[in-house]
């Protein structure tokens, strides 16, 4: 069972959003699980809907969380690799190489930055 059901993020492009997330989400495992037409994208597994792309719904542009995360689980470091060039190449910005993570023993992460500027990333625990 998963803790949190979904995490939405907002988004003043839905077209670009959806472009890049499906890039960066697909070496991790996740796809678009559904739609709501001039409102959302929704990104998951088979679990369905954990992350969402959303326009915001009071009609205000989309702005970040100063300290905030989002956190994808990878299953392999070479997953991270290609999420982390999938992103760049659409447009994000790098905000920490693939690598080795002194957070945890085998930890091994990237982080982006998204074409809102939100700060995403993705994290393996496994082994080499």
């Amino acid at each position: 069972m998963r803790l949190i059901n979904h995490t939405c993020i907002g988004t003043n492009n839905m077209e670009k959003a959806a472009e890049f997330y499906s890039s960066v989400l697909a070496p991790l495992g996740a796809t678009i699980v559904g739609t709501v037409e001039g409102h959302s994208t929704m990104f998951g597994t088979d679990e369905g809907p954990e992350l969402i792309i959303v326009n915001p719904a009071n009609g205000e542009p989309a702005t970040v969380s100063n300290g905030g995360t989002y956190g994808f689980k990878a299953p392999s470091r070479a997953a991270i690799n290609e999420f982390h060039a999938n992103g760049l190449a659409l447009g994000g910005t790098d905000e920490g190489a693939p690598g080795p993570r002194a957070f945890a023993p085998n930890a091994y992460a990237a982080y982006l930055r998204d074409l809102d500027g939100n700060k995403i990333c993705a994290v393996c625990m496994e082994a080499e």
